[in-house]
């Protein structure tokens, strides 16, 4: 039987909490996943700039791969991206946004805490999600890029140093019982948060229902044949990175192949930008 090609994309390694999700669900499909480090953090890019990488560097993927759903697992990207591409591509386009509407209907005691990148948390979109669904609620919210780059160099084998995760969390001990983790690196950093922060606060990101979602387009999907040049798993990088060997083994490790870094298709794509 025929499976969908899937593309996951990031601007660095968060999407892969996202992909880990997915393919719980999956574990037949094929997977690409795509990371835009050279243009890493997207949360210090202007929106247009923003917009216009991201629908060239995704376009390129699914010329290259024949892909069925694209992902954008990133929310600062998505909170921008998602009316381009729906309008630009014929396939699926799931974005992700911090679980602000589950975390309202969990809280026991409607104290939330948001935890995500500066930018998501100034969008617009993420203050109309609370005014949507968490009005009743106490919000309590912490901007941060230290944590994104704590994520990606804990999969390049780095110590996590709690000292400094405890300072950025602390705005939230004991002021929230549900905490939601507004950027996908941060799901990568799960064990570590609730060390700090204790098991009475309950933990929340999009992963689960990301996943729920692309295996419901899955269902509709007419997929007739998948041809060799499209089948298996892919990583693609626009850059490389440092310790580039050891996130590349762990990409490996969780069933992707060890990362291409700014292969022909995608330096072509953002020729002239």
């Amino acid at each position: 039987m025929a499976q969908p090609n899937i593309l996951i994309f990031d601007s660095g390694v968060g999407g892969l909490s996202i992909y880990q999700s997915v393919r719980e669900l999956l574990p037949d499909a094929n997977y690409t996943y795509l990371f835009d480090n050279a243009a890493f953090p997207y949360g210090e890019l202007d929106d247009t700039q923003l917009i216009t990488r991201v629908t060239a560097l995704v376009s390129a993927v699914c010329m290259q791969h024949d892909i069925d759903i694209v992902v954008i697992a990133c929310n600062t990207a998505s909170t921008l991206v998602l009316p381009q591409l729906r309008e630009q591509l014929a396939i699926p386009v799931v974005g992700v946004v911090p679980a602000i509407k589950p975390a309202a209907a969990q809280s026991q005691y409607k104290t939330i805490g948001l935890l995500a990148t500066p930018a998501t948390v100034a969008r617009p979109y993420t203050k109309q999600l609370i005014a949507d669904y968490a009005k009743d609620c106490h919000i309590v919210s912490v901007g941060t890029t230290a944590l994104v780059h704590m994520a990606e160099r804990k999969l390049r084998g780095e110590a996590v140093n709690q000292e400094d995760l405890t300072a950025i969390l602390a705005p939230f001990a004991a002021t929230t019982d549900t905490l939601v983790l507004g950027c996908t690196h941060f799901p990568l950093l799960r064990e570590e948060i609730q060390q700090v922060l204790g098991e009475s606060v309950c933990l929340i990101d999009s992963g689960t229902a990301i996943a729920r979602r692309i295996v419901s387009l899955t269902a509709t999907l007419n997929i007739s044949s998948v041809t060799a040049t499209t089948s298996g798993n892919h990583a693609y990088a626009t850059a490389t990175p440092i310790k580039a060997d050891a996130l590349s083994d762990y990409i490996q490790s969780i069933g992707l192949t060890r990362v291409s870094y700014s292969p022909a298709f995608l330096v072509r794509s953002l020729h002239g930008l």
